[in-house]
């Protein structure tokens, strides 16, 4: 993205934000986040390690294809109404091999039925909110350091145990990134 200084950072697009600790804003505390945009307009991304309870919605025809814990998911502060699902549908080579990769995670339309989904996800997640920055802005938290880009997994983004994600994470991280999984909470504590 350019930047007016003509400083240039990378996109974030398909990789993984992880909150720096201590990011001191409590939506973000010790979050994991999937990029689905970034670029001169802004970006947008989705918590991946926030399961929520609160919305009481019918989406009856998807619960067959919710990947476990069979929830919906706080994408983020923004827009905490908006639904936006996420699905694995697994790529093809050219010969025809089928393979798996984060770059076969793509959002599903809600509004269609989901008997005709054609290919049909073998994962999916539905999240409720989404995480959004206006132009320039993740450029700033990044170069302040209060988020770390990291690549993504598919076991990433349909995690089975949401709550530990920001720990394995970091813990397969090489060097001294590893060490952050350890950081307490709350760093008074240390």
């Amino acid at each position: 993205m350019a930047r007016e200084h003509g400083f240039s950072l990378p996109s974030t697009k398909g990789r993984l934000l992880v909150a720096a600790p201590p990011l001191t804003d409590p939506n973000f505390d010790r979050s994991v986040l999937f990029m689905l945009e970034h670029n001169e307009g802004g970006a947008l991304g989705l918590m991946l390690n926030r399961s929520s309870n609160e919305l009481k919605i019918e989406l009856d025809s998807w619960v067959e294809l919710l990947t476990p814990p069979q929830a919906f998911f706080s994408g983020g502060p923004v827009e905490a109404h908006a639904f936006i699902a996420l699905g694995m549908i697994p790529g093809k080579t050219p010969d025809g091999q089928t393979f798996v990769s984060v770059d076969c995670v793509a959002p599903i339309d809600l509004d269609c039925d989901p008997a005709l989904l054609d290919p049909r996800p073998s994962l999916l997640r539905i999240f409720h909110g989404y995480a959004g920055w206006g132009p320039q802005q993740l450029d700033a938290e990044l170069e302040g350091g209060a988020w770390l880009v990291l690549n993504a997994l598919v076991s990433d983004v349909f995690t089975q145990t949401p709550e530990d994600l920001w720990e394995t994470v970091l813990r397969r991280q090489k060097g001294e990134t590893s060490w952050l999984a350890d950081c307490p909470s709350d760093p008074t504590l240390n």
